[in-house]
């Protein structure tokens, strides 16, 4: 600190002392500064309380936009304050600052790295934000070593402000970007949904062309992103739209195939008619990708999000992504926005013009939600009258041209030009209200409103063109408003239109051209160049009429100083060849240059061509490219391989999983073939069995011609019956010897589960005999597989403890756990009870294990037993049974589901259903059952639970009612799934357990005596919380 305050000295007398300065501009200079001496003054106290006071005006003055940049130096060295408040606010400071300061900053790197490794999250968070705020290229290293760090850290808070780091590094120092390209897989792999919105913000600055990153990640980020934060729901939605662009086919694409091979022979209106039948109902066929079809389901509940920009991220979801009888989902939420602020509003009406301009009816039903307001500004008008225009139809024409009728005469001239447009849309688009629109259009050019009347021929200009009926008495009246209209485009209009139909009017276009000749020089550039047309076209019906006058036009134009004008005169005299004494070879030619038919115009609306840039962007709103927009890819032609988003498990879970399926099916082929070959051992195996297992045995033999379902279940049933006998059968043949030797090497040692082992003599800790079976007889299918774990195997991460040191502890088993809770009664099932249990056992990532048992309580059979209509929210994933065929009376049945809560306390809903009936069902676990033991030794311990500090941090207290340990600690066994760390502290215990869907941590602490002290330590903050409750719950009962 010696040498930085050395700097800081200097840097004051570079700056001509603390008190000197140019200050602000105006009187009260003097006051500033001393307010700023004053300031000076309390950082450089010793006391905390008034570092804080100093602090907190600061950090309100730079709130303020105040320039506080000379006390740098003195926030500089209050970093090193013990002060947890004290060093939030000067990391605040430091981020505004330290790209204007680097020189001082870096001069506190080491005081950023320790703030890197405190135990608070805001501090750690903070420090790695103000180090990647400063913008020099020599601490590269060091900020690529401060992000790699972060992104392992406890707290989800401090990787998703590493997440925002990485753009800066790149942006540094482009060369880092293979090595942060590593940073951001590992980001998008992560289960938190706080960082994911960050991960992928990464992501799209970073590489966005990096599909392969996000095949693994696609599912997970469809299922959490309800969960994420709003800025975040924006990136993510944002995100997956240019990645279903890439890699699923055009739904719509499928959809018309498919109608085309269908209804060939079908009329276009019907067509269309049905198809506008499905989009009102939201109905489609079937032709899209499940993967696609999880997004759209995923972020469709996200339309009734209070964010605008979630809001819209999904309409454009739908709107490029989705099926288009699909899109009137979004319909009703951008509808909602309407009543938002009035950016807000410009925003979301700019996205509906272009949506009405593509599907016309969409919007139709809502029609009055875009009737023109009173309060409304001029850019809302206009956005309204183009969709009111875009959704006009034969129903509801007379409605809007009612309508239009108000907005013509309207104060806003822009508005009222813009609606006489509206009017010629309607017209030319609409046959029957043609004529109507004409009448009116006729009416309005007698107004005294310069701008409606010019707007209005040219409306009638357009829609001239398109019609096929006599037009000498419509263009006789318009040549009238010469004299009165001074609108340049609207006296242009008439002038062309006179030339156009030159024929038809052959005595007008002389007298027109005479009084257009006297104030040639006073017209505008557009009218002028629209005079030389009429006088060509006039020249070559009839020139005896006019051999003076065409002369004198042209004389006029040849001396006009715009250059258009002039080169326009000499292509006409060239070709018209006026001088008899020099004829011109292109005089022949002359009529199809001038008199050649024009096509009608295409009246359409402005936002047709919007839609190729992507709705919400920046360049969708400003019709251009803006910097840094990238084109919306196209749908593929070929579908890309599906399998690559399929997630490879590799935890400890699926490995068991696996190695017991590999291990089952080899005992079965070699149980088929033992069957096979000597038909009595199944009472030699029965005879080591009690006489439970012997009528499970017996009813499995009954049943074994009855279903294949049944013959699996009998086969992994006797599993563990068969390697009791391998041990001695001596007379097993050579392929069973191999086939028993390959089970060895795919699966981990495993303790024999049979009904008839003894408790450990060790006095084990930790005895996880998950498949002790039930007392229930079954007659379908059996609990589910679950691991057998040896304490040797549990313990062997613990540096070398032995099993003698492992039990001086608290001794308690898990045996007791599973407390049976009724999903169905029998009285409300017509005679199936139903109840389930938590086996705790090892399952699919992220799930938990549910044992179901059905009892069938009547004296008649029970059949086709199944679920269905589930319900899930908040992520929740359910995974079923096959159908049970048949329970017969008296007897019962126990299977297994897994089902992946997502950490949250949403209720799996689901339907049960069965011979008897339909019966609504709800399974919510108990807060300890959505966790799973975490094995760590206690350093590791107490430095997760230094991290885990603050609000992830809860503690309670409860009287202990006379219990040891050995007590408390089974009462905690049995409220949580969760492993004991074995602690050298005396009267304390430690549990260590990871939730089971995204692996958060959460560490419990108890400290025993004549009160119990608990202390949860989580990274999901709720349920810590819960936890604790149940704990204090427990042992007070």
């Amino acid at each position: 600190m010696a040498g930085m305050g050395a700097f800081v000295a200097q840097y004051d007398n570079n700056r001509g002392g603390p008190e000197q300065g140019p200050g602000p501009p105006g009187f009260g200079s003097n006051l500033f500064f001393k307010g700023h001496q004053t300031l000076k003054e309390q950082l450089q106290s010793m006391k905390d309380k008034e570092m804080l006071e100093a602090m907190r005006k600061i950090v309100e003055m730079v709130a303020k936009g105040q320039d506080v940049s000379d006390l740098f130096p003195d926030v500089v060295k209050a970093v090193v304050s013990k002060s947890t408040e004290v060093k939030k606010l000067v990391y605040m400071y430091l981020v505004r600052y330290a790209e204007e300061q680097q020189d001082l900053a870096l001069l506190s790197i080491s005081t950023f790295q320790k703030g890197l490794k405190d135990p608070n999250q805001l501090i750690r968070a903070s420090a790695l934000r103000v180090l990647s705020s400063i913008r020099v290229q020599m601490i590269v290293p060091i900020m690529m070593l401060a992000i790699k760090d972060s992104v392992s850290d406890l707290s989800p808070y401090v990787r998703k402000t590493a997440a925002h780091a990485i753009p800066k590094l790149f942006s540094l120092d482009p060369d880092q970007g293979e090595q942060l390209v590593d940073v951001v897989e590992k980001l998008l792999q992560d289960k938190t949904t706080l960082v994911a919105g960050s991960a992928v913000m990464a992501f799209e600055q970073l590489c966005p062309s990096r599909i392969d990153l996000i095949h693994k990640n696609y599912r997970r980020l469809c299922a959490i992103v309800a969960d994420i934060d709003e800025w975040g729901q924006c990136a993510v939605i944002n995100m997956l739209t240019r990645y279903a662009r890439t890699q699923f086919l055009d739904p719509n694409k499928k959809a018309a195939e498919k109608d085309s091979d269908e209804e060939s022979s079908e009329d276009s209106e019907d067509s269309e008619d049905d198809f506008m039948n499905s989009m009102s109902t939201g109905t489609s066929i079937d032709v899209v990708d499940p993967d696609l079809r999880l997004l759209l389901q995923a972020c469709r509940p996200l339309l009734q999000s209070r964010n605008s920009a979630v809001v819209m991220q999904v309409a454009q979801l739908f709107y490029h992504c989705a099926p288009e009888n699909e899109i009137v989902h979004v319909v009703k939420a951008l509808i909602r926005l309407l009543k938002s602020k009035r950016e807000t509003q410009v925003i979301v009406l700019t996205n509906i013009t272009t949506m009405s301009a593509k599907y016309r009816k969409l919007f139709e039903q809502h029609m009055k939600s875009f009737f023109v307001n009173a309060s409304d500004p001029t850019n809302v008008r206009l956005l309204k009258l183009e969709i009111l225009t875009n959704i006009a139809t034969e129903t509801n024409i007379s409605v809007l041209l009612r309508e239009f009728q108000t907005y013509v005469y309207s104060s806003d001239k822009e508005f009222a030009a813009a609606t006489v447009h509206a009017i010629g849309r309607c017209a030319a688009e609409i046959s029957e209200v043609t004529d109507v629109c004409m009448h009116g259009l006729m009416n309005l050019i007698s107004t005294k409103d310069d701008t409606v009347v010019g707007e209005s021929v040219i409306v009638i200009k357009k829609l001239l063109q398109m019609q096929a009926s006599d037009k000498s008495s419509i263009i006789k009246r318009m040549t009238r408003l010469l004299t009165t209209v001074t609108v340049p485009l609207a006296r242009a209009s008439i002038l062309w239109l006179v030339g156009e139909y030159v024929e038809k009017v052959p005595k007008l276009a002389p007298d027109v051209l005479r009084k257009m000749a006297k104030s040639f020089a006073e017209e505008e550039d557009i009218v002028k160049l629209q005079i030389l047309n009429l006088a060509a076209k006039a020249w070559i019906v009839n020139n005896k009429k006019i051999t003076l006058l065409v002369p004198y036009i042209l004389a006029q134009a040849k001396y006009d100083m715009n250059y258009d004008i002039r080169d326009r005169e000499r292509f006409i005299r060239k070709v018209l060849c006026p001088n008899a004494e020099n004829p011109s070879p292109l005089e022949k030619y002359a009529k199809k240059f001038f008199m050649t038919s024009k096509p009608p115009p295409n009246l359409r609306s402005t936002f047709k061509n919007r839609d190729e840039y992507q709705l919400g962007s920046l360049s969708h709103m400003l019709n251009t490219n803006a910097i840094g927009y990238q084109s919306l890819p196209t749908f593929p032609e070929d579908a890309p391989d599906a399998t690559l988003r399929n997630v490879i498990d590799t935890s400890w879970a699926a490995q068991q999983k696996e190695s017991r399926s590999s291990s089952a099916s080899g005992t079965n082929h070699k149980t088929k073939g033992f069957y096979s070959s000597e038909g009595d051992s199944d009472e030699d195996d029965s005879d080591e069995e009690d006489s439970d297992s012997e009528e499970e045995s017996d009813s499995e033999e009954e049943s074994d011609e009855e279903s294949d379902v049944e013959s699996e279940d009998e086969s992994s049933e006797e599993e563990s019956e068969e390697e009791e006998s391998d041990d001695d059968d001596d007379d097993s043949s050579e392929e069973e010897s191999s086939s028993d030797e390959e089970v060895v090497k795919k699966a981990p040692p495993k303790a024999k589960t049979s009904k008839k082992s003894k408790p450990s003599e060790t006095g084990t800790l930790l005895d996880f005999d998950f498949d002790a079976p039930s007392e229930t007889p079954t007659d379908t299918v059996p609990s589910v597989p679950t691991p057998s774990v040896t304490l040797d195997e549990l313990l062997g991460d613990f540096g070398g403890m032995s099993v003698d040191q492992a039990s001086s502890g608290a001794n308690y088993t898990l045996d007791s756990v599973r407390t049976t809770h009724e999903l169905l009664h029998r009285m409300s099932g017509g005679g199936l009870a139903v109840d389930y249990s938590f086996p705790r056992s090892a399952a699919s990532s992220g799930a938990v294990p549910i044992s179901l048992i059905f009892n069938n309580t009547t004296d008649q059979q029970i059949t086709d037993v199944k679920v269905d209509d589930i319900d899930l929210k908040g992520g929740i994933e359910f995974t079923g049974f096959d159908t049970i065929p048949l329970i017969s009376p008296g007897q019962s049945s126990q299977i297994g589901i897994n089902i992946n809560f997502n950490d949250t306390l949403q209720p799996a809903n689901f339907t049960l259903c069965c011979s008897k009936g339909r019966f609504p069902c709800k399974i919510q676990p108990p807060v300890g059952e959505m966790l799973s033991p975490f094995v760590v030794i206690e350093s590791d311990f107490d430095d997760m639970k230094g991290k885990l500090k603050g609000m992830h941090e809860v503690t309670g207290e409860c009287p202990n009612p006379g219990k040891d340990f050995g007590t408390i600690s089974q009462l905690v066994s049995e409220t949580a799934a969760t492993s004991i760390c074995f602690s050298a502290e005396a009267d304390c215990l430690k549990f260590a357990s990871k939730t089971v869907a995204q692996e958060k941590t959460l560490l419990m602490t108890l400290n025993v005596g004549d009160v119990v002290k608990i202390t949860v330590n989580s990274e999901a903050v709720v349920l810590g919380s819960m936890i604790l409750k149940d704990i204090i719950k427990a042992i007070e009962s």
